[in-house]
């Protein structure tokens, strides 16, 4: 509880400090609005489009997707890394294939993605969902090779079936490192989104960015900025939240 409250006041202590710095170069300093508006202007802005509805709209559009795009990868990326650990020869196929698919740039084959499946949202989950897939994979690899053989050992000496073991040993022990590939992939899921929204789209936080630069209305671009890192907060706490509860069971085997 201490430790969760001291990094609470270290995060409001960054804040203020950020805030006013942001004050000093917006008033003493007197910077152009142009390039740097002030947090009142920003503050208006953001809170105009939030009273018209036009905001939650936007991040609507954008959370939406990032959250199909993040469950989709999890579960594509974690039944892929249980199959390919369960039977190596499996393994040993698909190993090429998927280094290749994980070094492409998936940025650079966003346009790709557009011609692909449209200026949809087809484009942006699927978008999402390599950005997501392959963290999460890596950390369910790790984590399903790391399992204790003890474990294997009991579970035959329960006599439980493939499903059983799966869903109440072997997946509960990779958890964790799922949960690191998956906090991972969330930043790059609103990277993508965001990204996604600039290239294809009439709706979205990265399609009011796009409009507020092409507008030149930077108070509302600083705006959408801000809604963006503060859904990547949420996202995160969201995710360290639901780790918690699922594997609160480690911190009392640890305990």
């Amino acid at each position: 509880m201490k430790r969760r409250l001291s990094a609470a006041v270290d995060y409001a202590l960054a804040l203020l400090m950020l805030l006013a710095a942001w004050w000093y170069a917006t008033g003493p300093m007197a910077m152009p609005t142009y390039l740097l508006p002030s947090p009142l202007r920003t503050w208006n802005a953001l809170a105009g489009i939030a009273m018209t509805g036009e905001l939650w709209m936007h991040l609507g559009f954008t959370l939406q997707n990032i959250i199909v795009g993040l469950i989709l990868g999890c579960i594509a990326g974690t039944a892929i890394a249980y199959v390919m650990t369960r039977f190596p020869k499996l393994a040993t196929w698909l190993d090429g294939p998927l280094v290749i698919l994980q070094t492409a740039p998936k940025i650079a084959l966003a346009p790709l993605f557009v011609v692909w499946f449209g200026f949809g949202i087809m484009a942006k989950i699927v978008l999402v969902f390599s950005l997501v897939f392959f963290p999460v994979f890596i950390g369910a690899v790790a984590g399903f090779r790391t399992l204790d053989p003890k474990m294997k050992d009991l579970a035959k000496l329960l006599g439980l079936s493939a499903l059983q073991r799966f869903r109440r040993i072997e997946l509960p022990a990779a958890m964790p490192e799922v949960f690191v590939g998956l906090k991972i992939g969330a930043v790059q899921a609103l990277v993508g989104a965001v990204l996604a929204e600039w290239m294809a789209g009439k709706v979205g936080l990265g399609y009011l960015m796009t409009f507020a630069s092409a507008t030149y209305k930077t108070p509302l671009l600083f705006a959408a900025v801000l809604t963006t890192v503060a859904l990547g907060l949420l996202l995160h706490v969201a995710l360290t939240f639901l780790e918690r509860r699922l594997l609160s069971w480690k911190g009392v085997a640890n305990g």
